[in-house]
């Protein structure tokens, strides 16, 4: 890895960041606060949220069994894609390479910062090769995007090829773990000391059941995290979304409850829906959805969409064609979406 400091941006690494008035005081024991320029009255919504989250990074940590400092909380993962972008990546100069098909807002987010994206398609059974991802990669390469289980395809990617390209590549690695908790390969986490130049990105949409307050999380170095601390807005992340997200850990239980329940319906799901007319093949999925390609993805799209039932119509997306991506939902909105395409014609 080259040094942190010879990968981000110079203005980035010489800011000075925004001092917000929770910064300044950290403290818990003060009774009266006259520092933020607040209104009095509406307690607790009329105070500033603690801009680096740190009651609930202190109970988030031991359940991904990181430090605190490792942590990063954001917007949703959206947030920390765009951020590594910010801080690493010089627009029109750097480029980064991602696998494809891919989660989009990797590319989006490049052409918002107006950094060049480089894609290298997977195989046919949607698996990549370390060296055509590298191969791909020059001196102003900063990133590497990789997601496992990846979206829309649902799969692992191969631990040997992922941990190839996290040794031989000088920059970032970006590995999306939004969907590991359905996988049953173990998380990175436990690896991040051994890798200086990974970035995990998990979240609080899919497991948890919170993706309406857009909460996600990146775990890195130390020296990386605090680069992504510089450069966030203050108070990314409301009260509100703060105190959900501590109501979910206090009751991790649940989560996991829940996440035994999606594995063994998206085995249900899937055996029937393999067994369906239109069905041309189900792929295989470490996540809470599956590819599935089927005789003509957009009539029967429109099909359910008459009848109510929302799939997703992947058929646009490069080596997708008629592919629908259908999400894991509770045994009776399975049966519903099986039920209307029995009666597909």
């Amino acid at each position: 890895m080259k040094a942190l400091k010879e990968l981000t941006r110079p203005n980035i690494w010489d800011l000075k960041p925004y001092s917000s008035a929770r910064d300044e005081y950290k403290g818990a024991e003060a009774t009266v606060f006259l520092d933020a320029n607040e209104n009095p009255y509406n307690n607790p919504f009329n105070r500033y949220p603690d801009p680096l989250q740190r009651d609930l990074k202190e109970l988030l940590a031991p359940i991904k069994g990181v430090k605190s400092e490792n942590i990063f909380l954001g917007n949703g993962s959206d947030e920390a894609i765009d951020l590594v972008y910010r801080a690493f990546c010089e627009p029109e100069k750097d480029n980064v390479v991602a696998i494809d098909p891919t989660y989009g807002m990797y590319k989006v987010c490049a052409d918002v910062n107006n950094v060049d994206y480089r894609n290298v398609l997977l195989d046919e059974n949607y698996q990549f090769s370390a060296d055509m991802l590298l191969a791909a990669t020059d001196e102003r390469t900063k990133l590497i995007f990789l997601c496992s289980p990846n979206n829309p395809t649902g799969n692992d990617l191969l631990q040997c090829e992922i941990e190839k390209v996290i040794k031989e590549f000088e920059g970032l690695v970006i590995l999306d773990e939004a969907y590991n908790d359905f996988s049953d390969r173990p998380s990175y986490l436990s690896q991040l000391d051994k890798y200086p130049n990974l970035i995990i990105l998990q979240t609080f949409s899919k497991a948890y059941g919170c993706a309406a307050i857009r909460l996600g999380m990146a775990f890195a170095s130390k020296e990386i995290i605090d680069i992504l601390n510089k450069i966030k807005y203050p108070y990314n992340v409301n009260l509100l979304t703060q105190q959900q997200a501590m109501s979910m850990l206090k009751d991790y239980s649940q989560v996991e409850a829940w996440v035994k329940t999606l594995i063994e319906e998206r085995a249900y799901l899937e055996n029937e829906f393999a067994a369906l007319a239109c069905t041309e093949k189900i792929y295989p999925s470490d996540a809470n959805f599956f590819l599935a390609k089927v005789s003509d993805a957009k009539a029967i799209y429109n099909y359910l969409v008459a009848k109510g039932i929302i799939v997703r119509n992947r058929t646009s997306i490069t080596l997708c064609k008629d592919c629908l991506r259908v999400t894991v939902g509770t045994r009776e909105e399975n049966n519903q979406l099986l039920e209307a395409l029995k009666q597909y014609k």
